[in-house]
């Protein structure tokens, strides 16, 4: 195994590790971000949990949408890798 494919595998590696932090990442901020936009509705319209429950949700859905937006560019990511690697290899084999 050469130096450069070891240095491919560590980099997919570290790929496939940011997409999965960025996928949790935008689970947990969707509701944060909704509440925190609730909290300023409620203080400024003083319609007191409210707003806070209404944007909870909100913030949930949005969060779910992001993730299944990250996930389907990830499984595409995935399948173009994977159809890039099962043509290296029948190349490879013509060759022999």
């Amino acid at each position: 195994m050469s130096f450069k494919e070891i240095f491919d595998q560590q980099r997919h590696g570290m790929e496939a590790a940011a997409s999965t932090g960025t996928i949790g990442l935008h689970l947990v901020s969707g509701p944060i971000v909704g509440v925190a936009i609730g909290f300023g509705l409620d203080a400024w319209l003083g319609t007191s949990p409210w707003m806070k429950i209404i944007f909870l949700f909100v913030g949930i859905g949005a969060g779910f949408l992001n993730v299944y937006r990250d996930s389907r560019q990830l499984l595409k990511k995935m399948a173009n890798e994977d159809a890039r690697r099962a043509g290296l290899g029948d190349r490879g084999g013509k060759n022999d």
